[in-house]
Order: C-alpha cells, then structure tokens, then sequence
C-alpha cells in the first residue's frame, strides 16, 4: 500500500485524538503535521472533559474545529474513552468517506485497530510521545513522535518572538547601487557553509541506523550501486515507522545521510533547473 505524498490534498484523513494519552500543548504543530499529509475531513477528541486534567485541550478545540466526544468514566480504572474511540473508528471505516486515519495516542490499546484499519486499505498514521510502545508503532504506516512537533513549534514561536522589528523604509533622492553577485546558481551551492544540525533532536546516529540507511540502499540499488533516495526514504519508513530524519536533528533525509559520511551523493538533472534527483551509494564497497 502506497503512503500518499505530503502535497496530496485530496487525501482525505479522519483525526481520532485520544486526550487522556496526549498532552494538549503544541496542538498547532500537531495539526500542521497532519495536513503535510492530506486533508483532515473528520477531527474528534475522546475524553472525560469533566476531569480538571483535560480542561486544557478544551480551550483548544474551537481554534481547529476539533468535534470533543464527551466520554464518562464509568467505572474507576476502566478507559471507556479507548471503546468509543474504537467504535467510531470502524464506524467511519465502513461509510467509506475517507482515505486514510491518524491515530493520536501513546497507548498500545490502538494496536489492533491500525492493524484492522490497514488490513482494510487504508493507511495510517501515528501520533504520540516517545514512551508509546513499538507495537503500535509498529502497527502504523508511519509513526510520528510529538516531542519533534513541539520542538519545531517552539522554535517558530521563538524566532517569531526575538525577531527584531523593521525600520521604516527612508526615501531618498539618492540610490546607492548594489554590485551584482557574479557567482552563479551552482557556484553559491558549492560554496555555501554546511547544513548544521539541530542539537534537539530526540535520537543519535548509530549503528543501528546506518545498518538501516545500508539494507534499504542495497535493497532498490541498481547494478552499478546507486539508489534514489526517495524510494531509499519510502523503504526505510516501510521498515521502521517511527523513522524521521528529524528525530537525528537534521531536517531531510538528504542532510543525515551526507552528515553521516559513509555514502557518496550524486545530484542528477532533470530537465528543470529547479529540480534534481538525489541518488547515493555506500562508500568503500
């Protein structure tokens, strides 16, 4: 089953939020991560807002027009919010108006529901913390950990905020002209500084990982050892769900793998000047 690409708005996702196993903050983030996959057509929170820890995902919902299902607590030690869930999640299964689902909790109890959700065609995608268990994981076509989310988010808001104000533009008669850079395009890119990576990520490049980057490569590889990236990405992810070149620090894939040192990269044209393809191969084989 093929993951739609983050442009495809005409995905149509249902977002079932779990709110007594998701922190309210950094919803924003959130939801600008689910829209990169498509469009989010049903959105509803399952909770007991009557319970004071829920009160602020409350003052949240309206800004993103998020439906809240009120679910009473029953009974003392039973999540009856995972049920309804569940229900509603095979109820917008069979009416058949919708592509794909995100599934956003930490809890292992939606294991076996993304599995039955992809067993029906329908992709999936993960969201919750670092403390989610591998099985739903697992179980996700993708898994997306919300600490990277808040971290960008955070980040934002903070350039946001120290970012000094504009002076007001001042007219005069006189107009000082600015030399033209004679470098070219490609020129610039060579000598530009390199990509640093940001110190927040969650995860650190090991073994593990490059062992990961090598079976995918050699996987598509053709007879002469290159391998596209983008179907080397798509693999990775098949392979291990919760893969995010962001968890690393790095913001594409293309920056790990060049960080990383153990592969030659080949920018390959397309035709359109804007446009290359990415193509690596493992050094030293």
């Amino acid at each position: 089953m093929a993951t739609p690409s983050p442009t495809n708005s005409d995905f149509r996702l249902a977002v079932l939020i779990d709110a007594d196993n998701v922190p309210p903050h950094n919803v924003r983030g959130m939801m600008a991560e689910i829209a990169r996959y498509g469009t989010p057509t049903i959105k509803r929170i399952y909770g007991d807002f009557t319970k004071p820890n829920l009160t602020q995902w409350k003052s949240r919902l309206l800004d993103y027009a998020i439906s809240p299902i009120q679910q009473f607590s029953y009974t003392t030690g039973k999540n009856s919010t995972d049920s309804a869930m569940i229900i509603d999640a095979m109820d917008i299964l069979y009416t058949d108006r919708i592509d794909g689902f995100v599934l956003v909790s930490s809890d292992s109890d939606f294991t076996k529901l993304a599995t039955r959700l992809r067993e029906s065609g329908k992709t999936v995608y993960g969201f919750g913390e670092m403390k989610t268990p591998n099985p739903f994981i697992a179980a996700c076509d993708r898994f997306i950990y919300l600490e990277i989310i808040d971290q960008h988010v955070d980040e934002d808001a903070d350039h946001e905020k120290d970012a000094p104000a504009r002076p007001a533009a001042r007219t005069s008669k006189t107009t000082t002209r600015k030399e033209p850079d004679k470098k070219s395009a490609s020129d610039r890119r060579q000598t530009s500084s390199p990509v640093k990576k940001d110190d927040r990520g969650i995860r650190k490049v090991d073994k593990e990982l490059v062992n990961l980057i090598n079976s995918s490569i050699r996987d598509v590889e053709d007879e002469n050892g290159w391998a596209f990236l983008a179907e080397v990405g798509n693999l990775i992810v098949k392979k291990q769900p919760s893969f995010d070149s962001r968890n690393y620090g790095y913001d594409k894939l293309t920056t790990l793998v060049r960080s990383i040192g153990k592969y030659d990269i080949e920018m390959r044209d397309t035709g359109n000047p804007n446009v290359k393809l990415v193509y690596l191969k493992i050094k030293n084989r």
